[in-house]
């Protein structure tokens, strides 16, 4: 009766008088499901310490010859609040100060029974769902490759990666879920933004792992050894850790090692195939959706999925029925609930084995390291280098460039004011950055580093001009000015920009946000390949340089088509083919990764 008249929309005071009269004066609850629901999904509408309030002002303010009856359903809602709840009192202090409130206000009036309901003192620390390990990344990159994937069972590997994944995903809360979907980004929410860290670090170790071994042979068995790993992930319905590890072995700078490939056995190819089938996102991962659906007992989901689940239903629906903000839309709230509900309950689940703790510690520092797409795909290169046969001997006569000699011929006038806007902010950017001691003035030694970061710089005195021996900012505005016009805009901000989704947590080379949404929500420079907000663009203050891309040189015969791609849960997108050549364009541009 409540979910279907909370379909046509009620109010928020409305919701939580439905759910107060869904107790008895005992306690028992008759629609779990509608208390719940709105306990866990009331911060999209009122924070949490509001509703404490509402709660503190119905057990002063009831009338009398319901008081006692009201105020008993309050102090049941609350108690099964806590239980049903109990971090969110334990991280939230202001809302623990509220319900201690409540709980003095009812003893002090004599209502001890009722007080005794609210036991706010025996909730349980969860301090431990805050604490998030920092990485150094200069260390990092120091550290040589660990070799203890040599050192276990594929099993035991398996086992661990998902000690480990769920290790961090039990930290998430109910409100960071809310504040990623609300905000579109894991800024600030950095419990999030690690678990996401985490899964990107197995793909990329998995990479490395690879291409740390010398020869072919080598690199195939361990190729072999991951498949065997994805197949025991998939045994433990670890679906997370399997799309990384699958993503891994698929990503551009392992799938072009055609020798390597030619090591790995049919069987052990075909079994990645259907493990790769599996966690793709055709028909929106329809394969992996309908095999979690069947799944009993502990599971992993691919998080990544469930939050675009979570963002695709918060986009298309409003909170809202009405303008004034009174009416809270029971359909959106139940489908959010759905989703969210199932993600809470995953984490109460306990994984069906004991980790090792050294073990565990030894991996999370294997996993910790940072490599650039460039250098794991230069790696790749040294391991088996492209065959130069291909570059005298094309497939097909290469077609004179008349499309780019006349498109290079165009040249967009840009808006001087504009212009102007952007050397302004970037000569700002400059002084922040290079201005050392602060005094508002760049001196000759903190040029030097200013040079090697703007190659169409001349010296020291074409900036000088008034040559008291210190380039002041009017004077760098002035010299940007005229190199803008002298080099018709080449040091200038005219991009080249087009609509593009993003496969990877992508930020604003303006603003520094992430750039999130459900398809082509960003803006990217075909020539340098610089990212913004659409409402960025006319305020970017970084000059468009177009750079040199480098081309595949396999033969025309080996460009098979492969259909790979992951999402961050802001980009809605299909699989799409891609050539080798194609792929390491998209490497190139940095647009492409495994990641959530």
């Amino acid at each position: 009766m409540g979910l279907s008249k909370l379909e046509k929309g009620c109010t928020v005071d409305e919701l939580l008088g439905m759910c107060l009269e869904e107790f008895d004066m005992k306690g028992k609850v008759k629609d779990p499901q509608l208390v719940r629901m709105f306990l866990m999904m009331h911060p999209w509408y009122i924070p949490s310490s509001q509703l404490a309030a509402k709660l503190l002002t119905i057990s002063q303010e009831s009338p009398g010859t319901d008081a006692n009856s009201l105020r008993m359903k309050t102090c049941h809602l609350v108690r099964y609040w806590i239980s049903q709840f109990p971090a969110e009192f334990d991280l939230n202090p202001e809302l623990a100060e509220q319900i201690k409130e409540l709980k003095g206000l009812l003893a002090r009036e004599g209502s001890r029974r009722q007080s005794s309901l609210i036991d706010i003192e025996n909730v349980p620390s969860y301090e431990w769902k805050r604490q998030v390990t920092q990485r150094n990344p200069v260390a990092q990159k120091k550290r040589k490759m660990s070799l203890l994937f040599d050192h276990l069972q594929s099993s035991e590997l398996a086992e661990h990666l998902t000690y480990l994944e769920y290790r961090s995903f039990s930290k998430i809360l109910f409100q960071d879920y809310h504040s990623f979907v609300m905000h579109g980004c894991t800024v600030d929410n950095p419990i999030l933004e690690r678990f996401i860290t985490l899964f990107n670090s197995v793909s990329q170790w998995i990479q490395l792992m690879v291409l740390s071994k010398p020869t072919a042979q080598q690199r195939a068995q361990v190729i072999t050894q991951f498949v065997k790993v994805a197949q025991k992930l998939l045994h433990l319905q670890n679906f997370n850790t399997l799309m990384a590890v699958v993503g891994g072995l698929s990503h551009s700078s392992i799938s072009r090692l055609k020798e390597t490939q030619s090591f790995v056995s049919p069987e052990t190819t075909k079994i990645f195939e259907g493990l790769t089938e599996l966690v793709t996102s055709c028909g929106n991962y329809s394969q992996y959706r309908k095999r979690f659906s069947e799944c009993i007992g502990f599971r992993f989901p691919i998080l990544g999925v469930h939050l675009k689940d979570l963002i695709a239903v918060h986009v298309a629906l409003p909170d809202w029925l009405d303008k004034a903000k009174t009416q809270v839309n029971g359909v959106k709230m139940q489908q959010l609930y759905t989703i969210l509900n199932e993600l809470v309950l995953i984490q109460t689940l306990k994984p069906p084995f004991e980790a090792n703790m050294d073990l565990i510690n030894l991996l999370t520092v294997s996993l910790d390291q940072y490599r650039s797409e460039e250098e794991i795909y230069q790696l790749s290169l040294q391991r088996e280098p492209r065959n130069k046969s291909t570059i005298s001997s094309p497939a097909s006569p290469t077609p004179p460039a008349l499309i780019d000699e006349w498109a290079s011929a165009v040249k967009p006038k840009p808006d001087q004011a504009i212009v102007i806007k952007h050397i302004e902010k970037m000569v700002e950017s400059v002084f922040r950055n290079f201005d050392v001691d602060g005094d508002g003035h760049i001196s000759q030694e903190e040029f030097k580093s200013i040079r090697n970061n703007f190659p169409y710089l001349c010296s020291f005195g074409d900036l000088d001009e008034n040559q008291d021996g210190w380039i002041s900012k009017e004077e760098m505005i002035s010299y940007f000015m005229k190199a803008s016009s002298v080099l018709n805009c080449k040091m200038g901000f005219i991009h080249n920009f087009h609509e593009t989704t993003y496969l990877r947590p992508t930020s604003c080379e303006h603003c520094k946000n992430f750039i999130l949404g459900i398809y082509k929500k960003g803006l990217k420079c075909r020539s340098c390949g610089i990212t913004c907000h659409k409402h960025c663009k006319d305020l970017l203050s970084v000059e468009c340089r177009k750079r040199t891309r480098s081309i595949s040189t396999e033969s025309p015969s080996s460009h098979q088509k492969r259909s790979f791609s992951f999402s961050l849960p802001s980009s809605t997108q299909k699989s799409v083919q891609h050539t080798d050549e194609e792929v390491l364009k998209v490497v190139e541009d940095g647009v492409y990764d495994v990641h959530l």
